[in-house]
Formats: structure tokens, sequence, C-alpha cells
């Protein structure tokens, strides 16, 4: 019997879009990319998912949702995990399903590299 398709999406954290670290990033390149690879379902991009309005689009987006793997790039994986706690779990999204990729002080290049090599390694 066939696996079923797992469902992925990919948000871009910008930190207000004014932050140093991702001064190097074209971060619709870095969607586009992604997108045209197939190797997510839906991309889409925040100023600042910390803050209490990134809550709001966290629960909204995530609850009922269907999402088998939600991909944040972004700050360090560790902060994320801490700071979406609260609206995963108001959205009833399992934590475990988040995955959160470092992406600060990077090129274009080396943003789309990384993000592909966290989708394949979860794919093995």
């Amino acid at each position: 019997m066939a696996e079923k398709k797992k469902k992925r999406g990919l948000l871009f954290c910008v930190c207000l879009g004014t932050c140093p670290s991702f001064k190097d990033t074209n971060e619709y390149e870095v969607l586009n990319a992604i997108r045209r690879e197939k190797l997510v379902d839906w991309v889409g991009i925040h100023p600042q998912l910390c803050s209490t309005d990134g809550d709001e689009y966290l629960k909204t987006l995530l609850s009922d949702s269907n999402v088998d793997e939600l991909y944040v790039a972004g700050c360090d994986p560790v902060m994320q995990k801490k700071m979406f706690r609260d609206a995963f779990d108001a959205a009833g999204f399992d934590r475990d399903k988040h995955i959160g990729i470092e992406v600060r002080n990077m090129k274009t290049e080396e943003v789309i590299e990384t993000i592909k090599k966290a989708i394949q390694e979860r794919d093995r």
C-alpha cells in the first residue's frame, strides 16, 4: 500500500526585516527556490513570529490543520521551541511536527541549501 505523502509547510521568520543577521538574504528568492522544487506544499513569511501577532498567526494557521511537518527558518531552533510552545499548544499542534532551522548570518544560496538539507534529512 502506498505511503501517504506528508503535508509540509515552510515559514520564514525575518526578524522584522531589519535585523542585520538577514542583510545578505533575499527571503523571496529563498521561498521561491524551495517552492519551485516542490520540497514543501506551501511557503509563508512573517516579520516576527515571536511577537503577539506571530502567536496569533501560528494559532490561526495551525488550528485544525493537517500539517505533518512545519519548517520554520529563522533563529535558533531551541529558541523557536520555547517561543512557539504556547501558540502550538493553543492550536492543538503537535510540537514534534515543528522543525526549526537556523539561517541567520547566511547568504541567500546558503539559506536555500540549509533548508533543503533539513527537509532531505527528514526524508531519510
